[in-house]
């Protein structure tokens, strides 16, 4: 049965008493049984300590860890029923695909008919059963991933530790490792916390997102509620790409109805800030190119991806990007009008970057 995982007030410095760096700032995160959360930033942040420290690798400085009603802090990692998977596969070149993911199960004294069992099964789950007699360095990259998740699921823990596992692999193949990872999740209901610095990888496999900068707990929420209500400036900009226009400006009525004045312009949209300036915050897919709207700009770059096609476009207030359909056609030079979406408006607080209303 999954686990939850409770992470309280943790806090982690290095160095000696004059030249302290705290880096984890008292995290909270309450982990519910087979949840998937994703730890996501940039380097430096603090992800990889907080997963070391529930792993056992690091102890904190201060603050609690446990696994389902354990406080395991102080509790050495073999003792904790985790199972990690690493960026690098770690995997035993002389043994085989079989031996590799029956290692960890030998080491615990599972009698042999229920390891051959047990590799059978997961072999069958990753789709490696044809490789169980090959060596590491036999594999691809992706099988030796695949290899790796194998050999940490046949442990059956409370608790999987993913460490950046894509990182190594190839564009093509993180997307298929990336559907393997969450197809492997949803078959054995583990409670995960996978480290990442890549917001795809984030935003498809996480049931939930923490968001760190420097240490900091920035934002916990869904993927919908990380792309969708950014709880400040730095969320809404580290998450999504391309990243989300940041447009400042003033709160005042034009015509007798609510408007949000920015450079060259007067937007319809009502702002929540009470002192009349703000920071909205809009999306490329919530800006349309329309040919009668009052905010106006030239088309300094066009970018065709494909399925949608992102135009930027510079006006008075800064460049915008535009999510546009690849059947519109737009040229560099050409004058724009753009018109924001009001029910997908964000508004930040000037000063502090935090989402208002």
């Amino acid at each position: 049965m999954a686990s939850a995982l409770h992470i309280k007030g943790i806090r982690k410095t290095f160095g000696a008493a004059d030249r302290t760096v705290e880096v984890l700032k008292r995290i909270d995160i309450d982990v519910a049984p087979g949840e998937f959360l994703i730890l996501v930033g940039p380097s430096g942040c603090g992800k990889s300590t907080l997963l070391n420290i529930i792993a056992g690798l690091e102890e904190p400085t201060e603050g609690e860890i446990r696994i389902g009603e354990r406080n395991v802090v102080g509790v050495a990692p073999a003792q904790r029923d985790i199972a990690m998977v690493f960026q690098s596969y770690a995997l035993y070149p002389t043994m085989s695909v079989a031996e590799n993911i029956g290692f960890a199960l030998e080491m615990r004294k599972v009698p042999r008919d229920e390891r051959t069992k047990r590799i059978a099964e997961v072999a069958a789950m990753l789709q490696i059963t044809h490789l169980l007699d090959r060596r590491p360095g036999q594999l691809s990259g992706g099988q030796r991933q695949r290899v790796a998740m194998g050999r940490a699921l046949a442990r059956q823990p409370q608790l999987f530790l993913f460490d950046e596992p894509l990182s190594n692999l190839d564009a093509k193949l993180r997307v298929e490792m990336r559907a393997e990872i969450k197809r492997l999740h949803q078959a054995s209901g583990i409670t995960s916390v996978y480290v990442t610095h890549d917001q795809i990888e984030a935003m498809t496999l996480g049931s939930r997102i923490a968001v760190m900068k420097d240490g900091v707990l920035q934002q916990l929420g869904t993927p919908d509620d990380i792309y969708n209500r950014p709880a400040n400036t730095y969320v809404a900009t580290f998450i999504g790409s391309p990243t989300m226009n940041l447009i400042a400006g003033a709160a005042g009525p034009a015509g007798g109805q609510p408007a949000f004045g920015i450079a060259g312009a007067a937007l319809p949209l009502a702002c929540p800030a009470a002192g009349g300036k703000a920071t909205l915050g809009l999306r490329p897919e919530h800006i349309e190119l329309a040919d009668a709207a009052p905010w106006r700009g030239e088309v300094s770059l066009v970018e065709p991806t494909g399925a949608d096609t992102y135009v930027v476009v510079k006006t008075d207030a800064g460049d915008m990007t535009v999510r546009v359909s690849p059947q519109l056609r737009v040229s560099p030079g050409e004058r724009v009008g753009l018109q924001p979406r009001a029910a997908h408006a964000n508004w930040f607080d000037v000063q502090s970057g935090q989402r208002l209303g």
